[in-house]
């Protein structure tokens, strides 16, 4: 599933403004990591692009009851230089009060932009409607800052993130139809 609604923007933001106090929460409890296993890790996708790594947040927490896939891809407005998508990646780290404290997280690999300037975020999330649940709210937030045409999202529900980096192919039980689609890892060498 690709497309979807998003949620009315009184909704989002009640979702939004309880994932930040559920977010302090798991910071000053110590339960949110940036591990760097996969920092660095280049990545080729379905659409022709490739991109790298450059941050991995991940909160301490039970292993999924219903593993799922969490594809984001958005483009930023009016960011086109070097410079602009440095202090993006940096400001960005503010931006994990938004995600790790809704119910469901586990963990996400940030990618750099890749040569058409389209950021993705790869997620391990429990459950697919709680996944969904993020995505409609996380609309509103990146909107402000991206393209709104560009922003995107792929569930993919019964899979988990690292079992599909080590296999992509994956992918094509769960959406067979995304082929080309911008999202979908492939196994081509970067």
């Amino acid at each position: 599933m690709t497309e979807r609604p998003h949620a009315a923007l009184g909704p989002a933001l009640r979702s939004l403004g309880s994932c930040t106090v559920r977010a302090t929460e798991l910071v000053a409890c110590g339960r949110v990591h940036q591990p760097r296993r996969h920092v660095g890790r280049r990545c080729a996708f379905a659409d022709g692009t490739a991109a790298v790594v450059y941050r991995e947040t991940v909160v301490d927490r039970p292993a999924p009851a219903s593993p799922t896939v969490l594809v984001v891809r958005f483009q930023l407005r009016g960011v086109h230089s070097p410079r602009g998508h440095t202090l993006f990646r940096w400001e960005s780290e503010l931006n994990t009060v938004l995600f790790v404290g809704f119910p469901g997280f586990v963990s996400k690999l940030w990618f750099r932009q890749d040569d058409r300037g389209v950021y993705r975020g790869l997620y391990d999330w429990d459950g697919p409607a709680l996944a969904e649940r993020y995505v409609q709210a996380l609309w509103w937030a990146l909107r402000v800052v991206s393209v709104p045409e560009s922003i995107h999202a792929t569930v993919l529900p019964g899979l988990r993130r690292d079992d599909l980096l080590a296999d992509p192919h994956l992918a094509d039980a769960v959406a067979p139809d995304d082929a080309a689609a911008g999202w979908r890892l492939t196994g081509a060498p970067v």
